[in-house]
C-alpha cells in the first residue's frame, strides 16, 4: 500500500516575471514555502517511508545551494541576467520557463526530486509552492490507475 509523507522547507528568494506586463515584471521577493509530498510502497523496519530528517537534509540541502537567497529568472530574460551580472556578489538561478510558482513547482518535482531522492526507494509525488500564505501551486504526477483495481474515483457503491 502507498504512503505518502511531506516534508515543508522554507526559503526566501526573488524573481521576476518575464512579460508579465503587470507589477510582477519588476524584481521582487518572496518568503516561499515548498511542501514535498514523497510516496513509498513499503516501510523501513522503523516503520518509515523515509525519516523526515533525510528528507529535509536532501531538499533543505538541495533548496539552500541553489534557490535560497537567489533570484531566480526565465532563461529567456536576457535583460534579467545581464542585470543580475553587474551585482557582486549574485546569486541567480535559471529556469528553462518563467519563473511562477506553478512553474517552481514543476520544476522541482520533474528535475529536482528525481535526483535528491536516489537511494530512498521513494518517490515524489507533488510539489506545493507557497508565494504567500494565501496562494500556492502544485505539481503532480499521475499515478497511473490499474485496470481491475478499485480506484478513489470508483463508485462502486450501490444503495
Amino acid at each position: 500500500m502507498p504512503i505518502t509523507i511531506m516534508r515543508r522547507i522554507k526559503f526566501c528568494a526573488g524573481h521576476r516575471l518575464y512579460k508579465h506586463g503587470g507589477k510582477c515584471e519588476h524584481f521582487h521577493g518572496h518568503n516561499y514555502v515548498a511542501d514535498f509530498f514523497v510516496t513509498g510502497d513499503e516501510v523501513d523496519s522503523v516503520g518509515r517511508v523515509v525519516d523526515f530528517a533525510e528528507l529535509k537534509t536532501r531538499f533543505k540541502g538541495w533548496i539552500d545551494a541553489h534557490w535560497d537567497h537567489s533570484f531566480l529568472i526565465s532563461e529567456a530574460d536576457t535583460n534579467a541576467e545581464q542585470a543580475l551580472r553587474m551585482v557582486e556578489p549574485m546569486r541567480y538561478f535559471v529556469l528553462p520557463y518563467n519563473p511562477t510558482a506553478e512553474n517552481m513547482a514543476r520544476y522541482l518535482l520533474e528535475q529536482v526530486a528525481p535526483d535528491v531522492l536516489i537511494g530512498t526507494g521513494a518517490r515524489a509525488t507533488a510539489v506545493r509552492i507557497w508565494e504567500t500564505e494565501d496562494s500556492y501551486a502544485e505539481a503532480t504526477v499521475e499515478i497511473p490507475h490499474e485496470p481491475g483495481t478499485p480506484s478513489a474515483y470508483d463508485t462502486a457503491d450501490t444503495i
